[in-house]
């Protein structure tokens, strides 16, 4: 089992490869607004994002998911209803995806 430092290094290189395939910003400006607000449904997500950028509903859904599951920075929940799930980014990362977006 990895200690605490070392599985904060290991989101860090991750975070990393991922924001460095980014071509047009929208991984950055995806992750700010976890960052921002810390809790999100893909709806929400892609209205916000949709207005500065050319995407898809699928493409901010896949993004979401990657983060969440290869990553693991991000929370999921169900709502009350059972329609849309709630991300969130999990506290103990908010300070390393701060820092990242701060230097890439």
């Amino acid at each position: 089992m990895r200690s605490p430092g070392e599985l904060k290094k290991e989101i860090e290189a991750r975070l990393k490869g991922y924001l460095s395939r980014d071509r047009d910003g929208i991984r950055h400006e995806l992750l700010n607004l976890f960052v921002k607000v810390k809790s999100f449904t893909i709806p929400q997500i892609y209205e916000k994002l949709q207005k500065q950028f050319s995407i898809s509903y699928h493409s901010i859904a896949s993004m979401v998911g990657i983060i969440a599951s290869r990553i693991g920075i991000l929370h999921v929940r169900r709502n009350a209803e059972g329609t849309n799930s709630i991300y969130e980014l999990k506290d103990q990362y908010v300070d390393v995806v701060a820092k990242i977006l701060g230097t890439t």
